[in-house]
């Protein structure tokens, strides 16, 4: 399923959307890959989602610190959104040192990650797989596997 939005409003608005429907997995974290090319809206995905589950800092790109973990509010179906860049990370294994294994183990948690594919190699299924492409207009097509 793939739609095309027009606006960074309504790209918000999709991201909502999709948060509404996250649920936890029983036993494991909530995985969701979102891939892209540089530039393509994947933070700005995540920013919006983080604002529909409650996190009021600021949120921004783990690209050099490759993880970023906020707590959100109680009452939420998870307890903490993590944001994952594996932009620069060159296999799956270079996950181990931000304990992937363990985040992954505790269904409290949802775990975003931008760059699937840079560690395809230790990535469980995902619960929803992600792709978004910049259109030349400003336009942002979002795909949903």
């Amino acid at each position: 399923m793939g739609q095309t939005v027009e606006t960074l409003e309504a790209f918000e608005a999709e991201a909502a959307r999709f948060a509404a429907t996250l649920r936890p997995r029983p036993n494991v974290a909530t995985l969701v890959t979102l891939s892209g090319d540089l530039g393509a809206g994947k933070t700005a995905f995540t920013k919006a989602l983080a604002r529909e589950l409650g996190v009021n800092e600021v949120v921004s790109s783990p690209t050099f610190v490759l993880e970023k973990v906020y707590q959100l509010a109680p009452g939420k179906l998870f307890k903490r959104l993590i944001h994952i860049d594996a932009y620069r990370l060159e296999r799956g294994s270079d996950l181990a040192p931000l304990g992937f294994d363990e985040s992954m183990k505790d269904a409290d948690n949802l775990v975003v990650l931008e760059w699937p594919e840079k560690v395809a190699d230790v990535l469980p299924a995902p619960a929803a797989k992600i792709s978004i492409e910049a259109l030349a207009d400003g336009a942002r097509k979002i795909v949903y596997g």
